[in-house]
């Protein structure tokens, strides 16, 4: 038999978070709005978008520290309007890390070797100010 009252573990944007029973018609109504805010960022639309590159160069570049540096700065200065998505390998390996912004109504631009805090940079300046990063900007044809 399993107690229902029982919270579980579930992971949400590469973090894990403790989801207990809903006790209000409240609280119930903020999840929803979390969940339908989540499923818009899914779907696109006009929004930016930064896709980091995940094929075996990239994680053993350190795509995965870059990753995780990009989702902690968005987190940290509350931006919840990006995508964040995974690619493989795009052919420059030796440019690994890299990441692509793309923001509406722009040019996507791509940055290659994209250490942990180049990767913080790169959200505040090109994502936060839309000023890009041009010294770390690769050709990507």
């Amino acid at each position: 038999m399993v107690d229902v009252n029982m919270g579980f573990m579930t992971e949400l944007m590469g973090k894990s978070w403790e989801v207990s029973q809903v006790k209000t018609v409240e609280e119930l109504e903020r999840i929803r709005k979390q969940a339908q805010a989540m499923t818009r960022l899914r779907e696109g639309g006009e929004t930016t978008k930064i896709v980091v590159g995940m094929g075996t160069c990239g994680i053993a570049a350190g795509a995965r520290e870059t990753l995780s540096a990009i989702m902690d700065e968005l987190a940290r200065r509350n931006i919840q309007d990006v995508i964040v998505t995974q690619t493989g390998c795009i052919g420059l390996c030796e440019q690994e890390p890299i990441i692509t912004v793309v923001m509406p109504g722009t040019e996507k631009v791509a940055y290659g070797k994209v250490s942990m805090e180049k990767a913080r940079k790169i959200v505040a300046s090109h994502v936060v100010n839309g000023q890009v990063v041009g010294e770390w900007v690769i050709p990507t044809g």
